[in-house]
């Protein structure tokens, strides 16, 4: 050292940096940063280079590397890019766990959940990948399993598995449990299973839900301002189903209303982390007054 860089005590060393007193000599007692050397007194005195070096373990300190990283660090048994690749992944955990748990925070404080209710919306938001699985699966057996010709959910779902990423967002961690409630409530499932039933293939009703032709039909009529109650309706219907049952159209119609399976498909969609596309719920009201003008006028 020459007199222009001379040593400096703890005090000054503090001084110059935000570092108190009580942590440069904690850190300088577990040999993390070491002094130069002693004055006749016994005071620890540090070069200029303590400064960087004091600048650098709170720095690491602050991204979270632990003391005996950090030693490891400044030792050179290991290089800081090898420490900060370990801690990426520790990050990226915790920031998924962080996001599981505003969502289930949130989905509690909006449902104003009780006690037993909070427990349950916590388990579903933390089931291992399998588990969600088994649920989704489960699900389909039940209310698709032995219906002949219904639409084949379980190949919709190999296809296309309704499977949280491994960073979910807090969107889709809030739809997962809101549509983990739902297909585990049994009323739910036997009106889906039922909705299914009356829209397998050869069935007056099977386009409605499972086909974009219906929509697209009745949206762009809606876009002419057709009375749904008025003869042009009628011609709409026509259309559509040609000359089958209104009355069992209007049956299969009002089973996806009860089963609520715009809601579910949006579910879906959410988890999967895809914007939904669906059709405005009018569309299907206005083939509903349709039907029923229909069924008033005598069609078949």
């Amino acid at each position: 050292m020459n007199e222009e860089e001379p040593l400096l005590t703890i005090g000054q060393l503090a001084g110059r940096t935000a570092a108190s007193v009580r942590s440069i000599r904690y850190w300088s007692d577990i040999g993390v940063l070491t002094p130069e050397r002693r004055s006749a007194s016994g005071y620890r005195l540090y070069g200029a280079d303590a400064v960087v070096r004091l600048d650098l373990i709170r720095s690491l300190r602050q991204l979270g590397l632990s003391l005996e990283e950090v030693r490891r660090v400044l030792r050179r048994e290991m290089t800081v890019a090898e420490v900060a690749a370990g801690h990426v992944a520790a990050v990226d955990a915790q920031i998924r766990a962080l996001k599981v748990n505003r969502a289930v925070l949130s989905a509690i404080a909006r449902r104003g959940s009780t006690a037993e209710e909070t427990a349950l919306v916590n388990k579903l938001a933390r089931l291992s990948a399998d588990e969600r699985r088994k649920i989704i699966e489960d699900f389909m057996k039940e209310v698709s399993g032995g219906l002949e010709g219904a639409p084949d959910m379980d190949e919709r779902l190999r296809r296309s598995p309704v499977e949280l990423p491994d960073n979910p967002s807090a969107e889709q961690v809030d739809a997962w449990l809101e549509l983990a409630e739902l297909i585990s409530d049994p009323g739910f499932r036997t009106r889906m299973r039922r909705m299914l039933e009356l829209n397998t293939p050869g069935r007056p009703g099977s386009s409605i839900w499972f086909t974009g032709h219906v929509v697209q039909v009745v949206g762009e009529a809606r876009a002419r301002g057709v009375d749904p109650e008025g003869r042009g309706a009628s011609a709409v219907l026509t259309r559509l189903f040609h000359d089958a049952d209104r009355a069992e159209v209007l049956e299969a119609l009002q089973a996806g209303f009860a089963a609520d399976a715009q809601r579910f498909r949006r579910l879906l969609s959410l988890v999967k982390g895809r914007r939904p596309r669906l059709a405005p719920r009018e569309d299907y009201l206005w083939l509903e007054r349709a039907l029923r003008a229909d069924l008033r006028r005598g069609a078949p």
